[in-house]
């Protein structure tokens, strides 16, 4: 993600791109949310991962390629949005259904601290490699992905879904080596839960929203809701605006100060996740994202009011510092934690695609919407969000329920029927 955003900066100077164009570059990667899901269900996690990394390779060809124009741009630049997309959806999902039920949500946080990783280093890599360059690089991690692959596991639970004993069984092997014991153990309770499922077909869009699915779909949608409509894309890719607007000469150095506390805060969030909780951390989370967003919404209203003045640029960045590093540590990563583990199997595919359009859409509004916002108000802005990071606390508080220690069947079950 963080190598598309450098080679769009750079594209952006070198082809001129019109508003509209740039717009439409910008916005093209989340066409493809609504169906990441469906890709996973039909080609299994592994094969969802193949498919996203050969259409990543094709997009960063398409960007080396072109010469002139938006058109082989947007190409390449939809084509590296499908990648986005499914392993959004696709990596939770399959971590999730892999991992010991004690493991799971740490290493499903940790899928969130490569992102961040990946992104600093390819920004890094943007201040000294010409764009074209850049856009190579992002064939690496895709190359590196598919060599990996040959060493995991299917997902057992989708092989136990599609019907393929055989391979079901040699994929708890790997899973589990050979302990006997559990191998009957897991291979039991995943197919029993199928067999509460087997009379139900698999999903369309509209029948999520009956009733034995509706708790999850609420819990999916409003986390991911709250997750991007509290401001996070926004104050994250104009910082350093942000932090010039009140006066402040340290517009790098609160990118640097951003950077160093969220890989480590990340970290943090990926070991508590299953010792504290999913819930804990969300409430932790999101409170710290409501007091960083009131701090900078009170520094821009002292501005506006000549109050304090040499004491606003300060107390934003630290409004901004507290808003990002308490994001990091579980709004950022605990709802794909939930989203991989709330939906039962015979709807996970387009229930995800729901949600992952649901984040996408998000992401795309509140980067768009930021500097209008801030033009018409900054105090309004960062009051704006730290009203909607309030109602996220509500939400986590009353319906978000705490998954730590139970099995995906356990979990859904309990949710959903």
């Amino acid at each position: 993600m963080g190598n598309s955003a450098s080679v769009q900066a750079a594209i952006t100077k070198d082809f001129h791109l019109s508003i509209a164009e740039f717009s439409v570059f910008g916005s093209i990667p989340n066409v493809g949310a609504i169906t990441s899901g469906r890709i996973a269900d039909f080609v299994g996690r592994k094969g969802a991962m193949r498919v996203s990394s050969a259409f990543s390779i094709t997009g960063w060809i398409a960007i080396y390629f072109c010469e002139f124009g938006a058109l082989l741009l947007d190409i390449g630049r939809l084509l590296c949005g499908y990648k986005l997309n499914i392993n959004a959806h696709v990596i939770p999902v399959c971590v999730a259904e892999i991992v010991p039920k004690d493991l799971r949500g740490g290493l499903d946080t940790l899928n969130q601290l490569t992102i961040m990783i990946g992104g600093s280093t390819s920004y890094l890599a943007g201040t000294a490699l010409q764009w074209r360059l850049l856009a190579l690089t992002g064939i690496i991690p895709c190359l590196i992905q598919l060599a990996g692959l040959v060493f995991i596991a299917e997902s057992p639970r989708w092989l136990a879904k599609v019907g393929y004993e055989k391979e079901f069984y040699n994929a708890l092997r790997r899973l589990h080596g050979d302990n006997a014991d559990d191998i009957s153990h897991e291979a039991n309770e995943i197919q029993d839960y199928l067999q509460t499922l087997k009379h139900q077909s698999t999903a369309g869009m509209l029948d999520l929203f009956q009733r034995e699915y509706m708790r999850s779909i609420i819990i999916g949608v409003g986390l991911m809701m709250f997750q991007q409509f509290g401001g996070i894309n926004g104050v994250g890719f104009y910082t350093s605006e942000t932090l010039n607007s009140v006066g402040s000469s340290s517009g790098k150095i609160g990118i640097i100060a951003f950077a160093m506390i969220q890989i480590p805060i990340t970290a943090v969030g990926a070991i508590l996740v299953d010792n504290c909780g999913r819930k804990p951390l969300l409430l932790v989370s999101s409170t710290g994202t409501f007091i960083g967003c009131l701090i900078a919404a009170i520094s821009f209203l002292m501005k506006e009011h000549n109050l304090l003045q040499q004491w606003v640029p300060l107390s934003v960045l630290c409004g901004l510092l507290i808003f990002e590093g308490s994001f990091a540590v579980g709004m950022g990563a605990v709802p794909w934690v939930l989203m991989s583990e709330i939906f039962p199997i015979n709807v996970k595919g387009v229930a995800g695609s729901l949600v992952n359009l649901e984040h996408w859409f998000g992401a795309w509004a509140c980067s768009y919407t930021f500097n209008f916002l801030m033009d018409w108000s900054p105090s309004g802005t960062f009051f704006l969000y730290s009203g909607v990071c309030a109602a996220s606390v509500i939400f986590v508080a009353k319906v978000v329920p705490e998954t730590k220690g139970s099995t995906l069947e356990e979990v859904q079950a309990s949710i959903n029927f």
